[in-house]
């Protein structure tokens, strides 16, 4: 009810991208199917759009301990100089710990995997994305805490892996927008603190609006985000026990976003339920007068960042993100530091 017509308003782009969606996984974004059958359809969705990019000059996977058992991350080192520092065993490349979307429920390290070879060839650091668990089979704050975990890991360890653990970024999608601001402030107040995280890059999160004008006015089938499909997400994640009004590592603007927060670059879709959510945080930035930058794409709808190969605001989300990256933690217009 009292919906804007988002089909109608979206770019030609986007539009194209819609069309090639339901050709490809027909309606993926549909909760009423369960969320086996929508990673299902969502995996299936995916598979094309990660198809090409970026060549990385190295990337393995491996496993990381946390407090609920070890979590799978991937590294993507994008030049011979971030490879040549792994080989060295020197702290020589920053790092970018990528959180993936998906509402908390869906997703994993194979359907992020494109955007994260953007990312790590557009900013020249290394990235390693985590495949933490997804729920309702982990509830919350398992995800927060194993992303924290990462992080901690990267920072203590980096050197083995060519990284500078002090120079860490962390970027992430929707609800990976979402766990990266969350694991940021879990470190920063319960695990003695997150200086060395020195950048965040956030696309199209939810930081804790219950209710908002973007959210009255868009989401639809298109993007699977109605108020019934958000509520659904909701619920995978942390069940009816959990107050998700008071708790903080949901709620994120219950935690005081004025002091000690990294660099945030925040960027919100046009036709996106969620864009409030963006808005809101940067305003909070501004009066406190921290570093950020809040940019909106134009004619686009939620999780756009996946569809690299044809839209156009999709490679300039990523660019500018890493572009902010690269002046915050020092990194070059040309080579590395």
């Amino acid at each position: 009810m009292n919906k804007l017509d988002v089909p109608s308003l979206i770019n030609p782009q986007m539009q194209a991208v819609l069309a090639k969606e339901d050709s490809l996984a027909g309606d993926a974004n549909d909760t009423s199917v369960g969320f086996e059958v929508m990673r299902e359809n969502y995996v299936l969705g995916r598979s094309y759009w990660v198809q090409g990019g970026p060549v990385m000059a190295h990337s393995f996977d491996m496993e990381v301990s946390s407090p609920h058992g070890p979590v799978p991350v991937r590294f993507y080192y994008p030049t011979e100089a971030s490879v040549a520092g792994k080989e060295a065993g020197e702290a020589a490349t920053p790092v970018i710990v990528y959180v993936h979307g998906g509402g908390w429920v869906l997703g994993n390290l194979e359907t992020h995997d494109r955007i994260c070879r953007v990312l790590a060839d557009d900013s020249r650091a290394i990235v390693v994305a985590v495949d933490y668990s997804l729920s309702p089979e982990a509830k919350f704050p398992v995800a927060v805490q194993e992303v924290a975990a990462v992080a901690e890991f990267l920072h203590e360890n980096g050197a083995a892996y060519g990284i500078d653990g002090e120079r860490m970024g962390m970027a992430g999608d929707s609800g990976g927008a979402h766990l990266n601001l969350a694991s940021t402030l879990y470190l920063r107040q319960e695990r003695g603190g997150a200086d060395y995280v020195k950048c965040l890059l956030l696309y199209y999160g939810w930081f804790g609006l219950g209710d908002s004008a973007s959210q009255r006015l868009l989401g639809g089938p298109w993007d699977g985000l109605t108020r019934e499909d958000f509520a659904f997400y909701k619920s995978l994640y942390a069940g009816e026990d959990v107050d998700f009004e008071n708790e903080p590592y949901i709620n994120l603007f219950n935690n005081d976003l004025t002091r000690d927060m990294p660099a945030c670059y925040i960027a919100a879709a046009e036709y996106d339920p969620l864009r409030d959510d963006s808005y809101c945080l940067a305003a909070i930035l501004e009066e406190a007068g921290l570093p950020f930058e809040y940019e909106e794409f134009e004619g686009v709808i939620h999780a756009f960042l996946h569809y690299t190969k044809a839209l156009d605001a999709a490679n300039d989300a990523l660019e500018h993100g890493a572009s902010f990256f690269r002046r915050t933690v020092g990194i070059p217009e040309e080579g590395l530091l």
